[in-house]
């Protein structure tokens, strides 16, 4: 398996595909629910929530 990341072209494809998916994220409205979730999350281990 790590010989297949050894490849030039292949880590290029992987890192596009990744940029790709997260534009597509974003796209959908996901980053606000991604957020809201982690504030939640920080807000209930300090203990204010």
């Amino acid at each position: 398996m790590s010989r297949f990341f050894r490849a030039p072209r292949t880590g290029v494809i992987a890192a596009v595909l990744g940029l790709l998916l997260m534009a597509f994220g974003i796209y959908r409205g996901e980053m606000s629910v991604v957020l809201e979730k982690a504030i939640n999350i920080c807000m209930e281990c300090i203990g204010i929530g």
